[in-house]
């Protein structure tokens, strides 16, 4: 069958590997969409520590399943569509004994740690697959991401008491803003990108702030009566929003990290310890993070269309990737059509 390679840094091609088959308690899927991830854009980069060459990207899909193995259930049947969990999980770490399995030191990621998605068959435990055949295939291969941002916001344990802030309008931040707003809080998106901040608004922020030419401590202050808002989720990954969440987050707050700082990241400590802030970093997803994701697609409360900025035939998969390495900003969301 065809998978697409990264073969090294800037050098991409097709090949040919063994279809699989499922073992016991698998089932055989068919790869219908794959998304790009910032994760595959920096392997491409030979930017990503993690990945060893040559290696197959993807863990954002959809798919059909096509064959049913011997021990899996008979809720799944052949003809479902499904997306699956892309991580793996030691069950002896000490994140999986405490049932937090999205951080389990010994994680293998889909793409990035193990061969990808980008090919025309694979096989996963059921456990692993969410099943919504009320979805698109297009909508069905966003939920892993999003689920990323869904998972900051469970982190951040927001309700609808809340004012949350999102630093970033990326696929991530929009998951987080769009969770936030699943759950009733008051979201105010943070971007320096008027179209991104459009974006967000209708993925379910309440107010916007375009950081590049408003002040954004005048502005928060402005919506939460000075007091600042109970949640901060950092989605950028650059030094300055990661010290302005904690900045502007208020008394008795919460911030939560999500995006990685390439650079090391100086505090004035006495703000952790004066408002006695929560910091958390989220990794991964859940699985009830997937089901709340499907919950709030299914109920059409996300811009699918706006997100995806390209949708190319799995013969393009690599030109595209390409495009989007010479061209960052101008892609929000990617996905390959098998």
């Amino acid at each position: 069958m065809k998978a697409f390679f990264i073969h090294e840094p800037g050098k991409v091609g097709f090949g040919e590997i063994p279809k699989p088959s499922p073992a016991p308690g698998e089932v055989l899927l068919k790869v219908r969409n794959c998304g790009y991830c910032g994760s595959d854009l920096t392997a491409y980069r030979g930017a990503n520590p993690m990945v060893t060459f040559p290696i197959i990207p993807g863990h954002e899909v959809a798919a059909t399943i096509e064959e049913v193995a011997p021990g899996v259930p008979e809720t799944f049947r052949v003809g479902m569509n499904a997306t699956v969990s892309p991580y793996t999980t030691c069950g002896v770490c000490s994140a999986c004994r405490q049932g937090r399995t999205n951080c389990c030191r010994d994680n293998l990621t889909y793409g990035v740690r193990r061969d990808g998605l980008m090919t025309e068959y694979f096989t996963s435990p059921w456990e692993k697959l969410v099943v919504a055949d009320r979805l698109s295939l297009r909508e069905l291969a966003l939920v892993e991401p999003l689920s990323v941002g869904f998972h900051a916001v469970d982190r951040a344990q927001a309700t609808h008491r809340d004012v949350v802030g999102v630093f970033g309008c990326g696929a991530i931040g929009l998951g987080a803003i769009s969770g936030a707003a699943f759950r009733n809080a008051t979201v105010v998106a943070i971007d320096i990108d008027d179209k991104k901040l459009e974006v967000g608004r209708r993925a379910g922020a309440a107010h916007t702030i375009n950081s590049s030419r408003e002040s954004l401590h005048e502005r928060l202050a402005e919506l939460t009566g000075g007091e600042g808002p109970d949640v901060l989720i950092e989605a950028v990954g650059l030094p300055q929003t990661f010290r302005a969440a904690v900045d502007e987050a208020c008394f008795a707050g919460r911030v939560v990290y999500i995006g990685y700082a390439k650079d090391e990241v100086a505090y004035n400590t006495r703000q952790f310890v004066q408002k006695e802030l929560d910091v958390r970093g989220s990794r991964n997803a859940m699985a009830h993070d997937f089901r709340d994701v499907v919950r709030m697609l299914e109920a059409g409360r996300f811009p699918v269309e706006d997100v995806l900025t390209a949708v190319v035939p799995f013969d393009r998969a690599g030109d595209i990737l390409k495009r989007w390495s010479a061209d960052p900003l101008a892609f929000m969301k990617i996905q390959v059509e098998m």
